[in-house]
């Protein structure tokens, strides 16, 4: 089995969607194998987006990611990271496809409800930065 990582972000959080996110991710297929609720530091953010430092976008996504709290979930099933990007839906939810969870949970671009690893090896990499584990994975 594979693994990858979902964060559901501040604003599904403030919202009271945490149950709602889980839930249409559960009716999947995605199995839950961890998860915590955090609130980021601007640091902890900073290093968790660090691909993306020098994009217009990176101060404005680490002010959001720490501006309340998030949950971190390690997902589980066959072709998870492929799989559960599907699920959640394209980046912008205007262009997210009907029934997937930025298009129900997103507020915009930038507030797009969650964040899933896009590929193997970064959701080794995020599971362990999040988790404090090198996890185990494979497809």
């Amino acid at each position: 089995m594979e693994q990858t990582l979902l964060l559901i972000k501040p604003n599904v959080v403030r919202e009271n969607k945490i149950g709602a996110v889980i839930e249409a991710l559960e009716k999947k297929g995605l199995v839950i194998k961890n998860m915590k609720m955090e609130t980021l530091t601007k640091e902890r953010a900073e290093g968790f987006y660090d691909i993306h430092r020098g994009k217009p976008f990176f101060d404005k996504l680490v002010e959001f990611m720490t501006s309340g709290p998030i949950v971190e979930i390690i997902l589980e099933q066959k072709n998870c990271v492929e799989y559960t990007r599907e699920v959640i839906g394209n980046t912008d939810p205007e262009k997210a496809a009907e029934g997937t969870i930025r298009k129900k949970f997103a507020s915009s671009l930038t507030e797009n409800a969650v964040h899933a690893s896009d590929s193997v090896e970064n959701a080794r990499k995020e599971i362990a930065f999040i988790f404090g584990v090198d996890m185990e994975l494979t497809s």
